[in-house]
């Protein structure tokens, strides 16, 4: 099951969040998002955990723990989208 975490604290590394999530089944990823330029944290992540039962878990028990004193949301990624097409439907770019 595919996690999405957001309203994480700007100092939260990988591994911290993987420790986060461990009590709750096997890790296979954890990420936190930075930006491309600065490298800084955007304040959200995913986590990819082995099971359902323990993601709902997690997501239960999680959902407003206050991390870094900031309240995180733990809930279930929405599956990635095609973002190459920015102007959206079948429309080509012609310039």
């Amino acid at each position: 099951m595919n996690l999405y975490v957001s309203n994480l604290g700007f100092h939260v590394s990988d591994d911290e969040l993987m420790n986060l999530f461990s009590s709750y089944g096997h890790i296979s990823s954890a990420k936190v998002i930075t930006d491309r330029v600065t490298g800084n944290s955007r304040g959200f992540g995913f986590v990819e955990i082995s099971t359902d039962e323990g993601g709902n878990k997690a997501i239960k028990e999680l959902e407003g723990k206050i991390i870094e004193g900031r309240a995180i949301s733990v809930s279930v990624a929405k599956p990635k989208t095609d973002r190459n097409n920015s102007f959206g439907g079948d429309r080509k770019r012609n310039w």
